[in-house]
């Protein structure tokens, strides 16, 4: 099984994935998977809360997997070996955590995706460089190029796309430029918009759970289950408690 969910920033939104709100985590193995949609913040300062908390996750009985937000450590990203996994490239954070590059395809349980990572912080101002937030936050031009030939190493065809940040015409059309700018990643993501055949888009990034068209799916604290045509919404089992978890039930697609 391959779920789906946001940001977990380290410690901050990781409650989500205890057993009492991800109830099916305790039945998963190794060969399920969750994907967490950037901001995954667990290497970030090597506190020993860090340390407890990724020992914590990396106990679970999945695999986790992720892309980078805007809000990682990219110093310590850098000292993890690159290598292949499922078609991708990938490091290897610990045995059952592990960082997708960005641009990267990778096929699980014959479900295909595109995985690519990043943001633009909206809060600049009050970070400090190489401390709280990297130049690192936005790809630079050959990762953009790895991300186009890896969509044509397969036809510009995939069944899930994984990312942290929105193409620039729904970003502008659901939040306008006030808190979120557009850069060259939400320009590039317009253009694989238009030419990519996908059926699912899923972004963290934007702190709320909502759906923006039959393809287009902001997550945060939500978690979904993909299934044959779609997905199934599996945490919270009742969004009216949350004024921020607005996804369907079930979508088929």
């Amino acid at each position: 099984m391959i779920f789906i969910t946001g940001d977990i920033h380290g410690n901050i939104d990781i409650k989500k994935l205890t057993a009492d709100n991800f109830t099916m985590g305790g039945s998963l193995g190794r060969n399920d998977y969750l994907i967490i949609c950037g901001d995954f913040g667990l290497r970030w300062d090597n506190s020993p809360e860090e340390h407890f908390w990724l020992k914590w996750l990396d106990r679970k009985p999945w695999t986790t997997l992720w892309i980078d937000g805007n809000h990682e450590n990219y110093n310590m990203l850098r000292d993890y070996p690159v290598e292949e996994w499922n078609g991708a490239r990938v490091q290897m954070i610990t045995d059952n955590i592990i960082h997708i590059c960005r641009g990267s395809v990778l096929d699980i349980d014959g479900v295909r995706f595109f995985a690519f990572g990043g943001a633009e912080s909206h809060d600049k101002e009050y970070r400090i460089e190489g401390k709280s937030i990297w130049r690192d936050e936005l790809p630079n031009s050959q990762e953009m190029d790895d991300g186009i030939s890896a969509l044509d190493s397969v036809g510009w065809k995939v069944d899930i796309v994984i990312s942290h940040t929105f193409p620039y015409h729904i970003q502008n059309e659901l939040f306008g430029s006030a808190n979120f700018s557009r850069n060259a990643l939400t320009d590039y993501f317009d253009e694989i918009d238009k030419r990519l055949d996908f059926k699912l888009w899923f972004t963290g990034h934007y702190h709320v759970s909502e759906q923006y068209d039959e393809k287009h799916y902001l997550i945060y604290n939500s978690i979904v289950q993909l299934t044959q045509d779609g997905f199934r919404t599996v945490y919270p089992t009742n969004n009216r408690h949350s004024s921020k978890e607005h996804l369907p039930a079930t979508i088929a697609v």
